[in-house]
């Protein structure tokens, strides 16, 4: 029996460093995958490098954007050009591991779960290097988010996700979010469109070459998708 496909989506801006890792990483996992890098515009050899990969391997497409369009629509852009059954999402900076791929996977099968989000806050999930306020910050969104969406999972905010193709489908079909907010209102459609969802413990790493992308700006975005969605469902 031939295994599921598995389409890795990629958003990146300037990961050359953590690219020439994470990539062969992946493709050592013994999946039937495809790796989708969604580039916004990188000048530090991102592109060149991924290019490098591709003519060694067919199972690695870029797709190229002019500038930063968010990480929603760079998820939606790789979900285009993407054919696996399952859709995984996640950081290209090494905070995800790659290790928990095959994880995820069998989580939706056991399951029976559209969405297996990799989560930091249940048991044995943690977050490694980040200072004390910053996790203050991200466990107290959560917990607004859960609260004002009635929303039972208990990492809103993750992006290392694993979705059933037609879950996916369905979800991009109806989302407004461009930016980061894509993580919470994807599940709360998931939630209003009956979705099962599943969490699966994960152990955050913050990234150690590169800059972080998230601003001050997005947690603000964040809060204010929450209760816009509230508001208008």
């Amino acid at each position: 029996m031939e295994k599921a496909k598995i389409s890795i989506i990629l958003p990146t801006i300037n990961e050359r460093r953590n690219l020439e890792k994470l990539i062969p990483m992946l493709l050592n996992l013994n999946l039937n995958l495809e790796v989708i890098v969604v580039d916004d515009g990188s000048t530090d050899g991102t592109i060149e490098l991924i290019r490098d990969f591709m003519k060694k391997n067919h199972n690695i497409k870029l797709v190229l954007r002019p500038r930063k369009m968010g990480l929603g629509s760079a998820y939606i852009d790789g979900f285009k050009v993407s054919n696996g059954d399952f859709i995984i999402t996640m950081d290209a900076d090494l905070s995800h591991d790659p290790k928990y791929v095959p994880e995820l996977l069998k989580k939706a099968n056991v399951s029976k779960a559209d969405i297996v989000l990799g989560s930091r806050y249940i048991s044995e999930g943690k977050i490694v290097g980040w200072k004390i306020h910053r996790k203050i910050i991200s466990k107290t969104a959560n917990m607004i988010a859960k609260f004002i969406l009635g929303l039972k999972v208990n990492d809103v905010t993750t992006g290392y996700r694993l979705y059933r193709r037609e879950a996916f489908k369905k979800i991009v079909s109806q989302i407004k979010a461009k930016g980061y907010e894509f993580q919470v209102e994807s599940l709360y459609l998931a939630k209003i469109l009956g979705l099962k969802m599943a969490e699966h413990p994960i152990v955050f790493i913050d990234r150690v070459a590169g800059k972080s992308k998230l601003k001050i700006a997005d947690i603000f975005s964040f809060l204010k998708t929450v209760l816009k969605l509230r508001i208008s469902r």
